[in-house]
């Protein structure tokens, strides 16, 4: 079973939440992240903060100018999401190879709450929240093979083709419940204990 940290910091509590608003589209392409409205927001000082935003332009999420201040960074043109899909591929393919022989029952319970808040989003068509949970769905495969460089990289080429998942929200507006039936087929082949069999559902998902 995955041993996770049991305490996070505020750091990467705000970290994460941010990350989640930029990845699922809450804050857009050239927003810009005020350092004292955040603090107010999230109750701390500016420290966390700081700290955070310059986490977040690390993994490509933000960019910083001087004088400029910090703003949401745009995702990657066509001809790179082109390029950079194929990697991501490449990693949760061989994230999933790693783990697929440990996998337990509560790893496969953390995905049945993934995709139940995913179906809830699905049916209230609320866009922001598919892909979310679509998004963490995929994070949980690297989370759970525990190789931070690994989990890094994967990060940022989300973070770079990360409109990848709200144009694949408009391709099936009419069936938004098609996101969740695709994972729900992941999931039953990650239960089904043939390891390439799920590697090729997983490739085949992702395009």
């Amino acid at each position: 079973m995955m041993a996770g940290r049991l305490i996070r910091s505020t750091r990467e509590q705000i970290t994460d939440l941010l990350r989640d608003e930029i990845l699922c589209g809450r804050l857009v392409e050239g927003d810009r992240l005020s350092e004292g409205k955040l603090a107010e927001r999230f109750g701390v000082s500016r420290g966390p903060i700081r700290e955070s935003l310059v986490q977040l332009t690390q993994e490509g999420l933000l960019v910083a100018k001087p004088n400029c201040g910090v703003k949401v960074a745009p995702s990657a043109t066509a001809d790179v999401r082109e390029l950079l899909a194929p990697i991501r591929k490449s990693i949760e393919t061989y994230a999933l190879k790693l783990i697929f022989d440990d996998l337990t029952e509560a790893d496969f319970r953390h995905w049945e709450e993934v995709l139940q808040r995913m179906e809830r989003a699905c049916r209230e068509k609320d866009g922001n929240a598919i892909v979310q949970n679509d998004i963490a769905f995929h994070r949980a495969i690297l989370t759970r093979a525990g190789q931070a460089d690994l989990l890094a990289i994967w990060q940022l080429l989300v973070a770079r083709i990360r409109d990848h998942f709200q144009r694949e929200l408009s391709d099936r507006s009419r069936d938004l419940l098609a996101t969740h039936r695709e994972h729900q087929e992941l999931l039953a082949a990650f239960r089904g204990g043939d390891k390439k069999a799920a590697v090729r559902a997983l490739e085949k998902h992702i395009t």
